[in-house]
Order: structure tokens, then C-alpha cells, then sequence
């Protein structure tokens, strides 16, 4: 009765009895319960991620949030200009023709490198950026160049007068620039630092205010390369007077 119970099905796997003398008791393999996927977690973005076909998220997976298989993409920084600008004036011009009303825009602006350049250009065009345009170009056409002290400021006290606009400038040591209306944009943008400016005038015109800045800066300008015209015939009738002299003396 005993040998019957103990057979079993040549399929099934025999139970091994296991006892604490035995050496070669095995262990059942005991199969842990699977947790359930709680919304939210980061278990449950995995299974999301795979079945819209993303790569899992963690150490080398290159999900949306997280991973390093990919490398950064490179952010394309626009190169900066060589000169900055700020306009100071926009006003809209109208031309009466046969045909109606022509309507164009006139821009004015300073431009400058902060480097001890600077000018003021204007542009007129029937669209405001073509306008800036034209203008940025006749700015660097009358840009000048302003010789500085080692401290970005200006050497001395300076008067200048443009039209109806008068300014005076002034070098103040540790207090910034001091100055109102365009002339505190010309200074800005000539990069010059320290310095005092009153407009006597009471001119609101800021084009001219601009521009009589520009002229009071022009005197700290470097000098000029003087273009010296030659006159062909003075110098050949002076190597003729020379010959004749040498054959005179001798």
C-alpha cells in the first residue's frame, strides 16, 4: 500500500523530501507577486514609452526626460553683429502725387561698436526695415573714431553746437554716464563711460541732438591722414630750374 502511494506519473517530477541532515536539500524557488503599475510612476511611463515606440527612460535609454544614449543636440547662437544700433526717430513722410498719397517711413538711428565708434545715419524706404536698413549703412559711412582715456572716458570738458543744438560734455569720474535724450545713445554706444552732458538748447529735435554728440566727440578724434595733392607741372618745371643751375655752375 505503501509502494503504491509512493509512485507517481513518470511525467510529473518526483518531490524530493527535505530534512534540516540532508545536504542535498534544494530550496523551492519561491516566485515573488508582481507589483501593479500605479499611474504615474516611472514603471508605468516605461510600458507607455515602449508601446508608442520610444526607447525606456533611465541610464542609457534616450526617452524624452531622461538618458544619455544620444548626445546633446548643438544650439545654433546667432553671431553677434559688429556694430549694435538704436533708433531714435521714426516718422512716417507722405508724398501727394497725381495718383493720391504716397506713404514712406524715415528712420533715424545711432550705431556704434562700444569700442570708441560711433555715427548717425538716417534711411527713408516704404518699409520700416528697409528704412533701418539704409540708415545702418550711412551710419557706418559717417561712423567717426574716438580716442580715449585708459578709463573708456573722455580727456577733457568740450562744447559743440549742430544747427539749433547746443551741448556741453564734461568727464566725471565714478559716477556713469550723466546725459539725457540721444546724446545718452551716442555715448552708450561709443562705449564711453563716466561722463556728463547738458543740452543748453531747447531744441527736442533728437536727430540734431545725435548729431551735435557725434560733433563734440569728433574733437577727441584720431587725426586724419592729410591727402596732399601734387602738382605735376610745378614739380617738373622745378627739376627744370635745377638742371639749369648745375649747368650754370659748371
Amino acid at each position: 500500500m505503501d509502494t503504491e502511494n509512493k509512485t507517481t506519473d513518470p511525467v510529473k517530477e518526483v518531490p524530493v523530501e527535505t530534512t534540516e541532515a540532508s545536504p542535498q536539500a534544494v530550496e523551492t524557488p519561491v516566485k515573488k507577486a508582481e507589483k501593479p503599475l500605479v499611474q504615474g510612476t516611472r514603471d508605468n511611463r516605461d510600458v507607455k514609452n515602449f508601446r508608442q515606440g520610444n526607447r525606456p527612460m533611465g541610464k542609457g535609454g534616450g526617452g524624452r526626460r531622461g538618458g544619455g544614449g544620444r548626445s546633446p543636440r548643438f544650439s545654433h547662437e546667432r553671431a553677434r553683429p559688429e556694430f549694435e544700433h538704436k533708433v531714435i526717430n521714426v516718422r512716417r513722410v507722405t508724398r501727394v502725387v497725381a495718383g493720391g498719397r504716397r506713404f514712406s517711413f524715415s528712420v533715424a538711428l545711432v550705431a556704434g561698436d562700444r569700442k570708441g565708434s560711433v555715427g548717425v545715419g538716417i534711411g527713408k524706404a516704404g518699409d520700416t526695415a528697409l528704412a533701418i536698413e539704409k540708415a545702418m549703412r550711412s551710419a557706418k559711412r559717417n561712423m567717426i573714431k574716438v580716442k580715449l582715456t585708459k578709463t573708456m572716458s573722455i580727456p577733457h570738458d568740450v562744447k559743440a553746437k549742430f544747427s539749433s543744438a547746443r551741448i556741453l560734455m564734461m568727464p566725471a569720474s565714478g559716477r556713469g554716464i550723466v546725459a539725457g535724450s540721444s546724446v545718452r545713445n551716442v555715448l552708450h554706444l561709443a562705449g564711453i563711460k563716466d561722463v556728463t552732458a547738458k543740452i543748453f538748447s531747447g531744441s527736442k529735435n533728437k536727430l540734431n541732438i545725435a548729431r551735435v554728440a557725434v560733433k563734440a566727440l569728433s574733437t577727441f578724434g584720431e587725426p586724419k591722414k592729410k591727402i596732399v595733392e601734387v602738382n605735376k607741372a610745378s614739380v617738373a618745371s622745378q627739376a627744370s630750374k635745377a638742371s639749369e643751375v648745375e649747368e650754370a655752375k659748371s
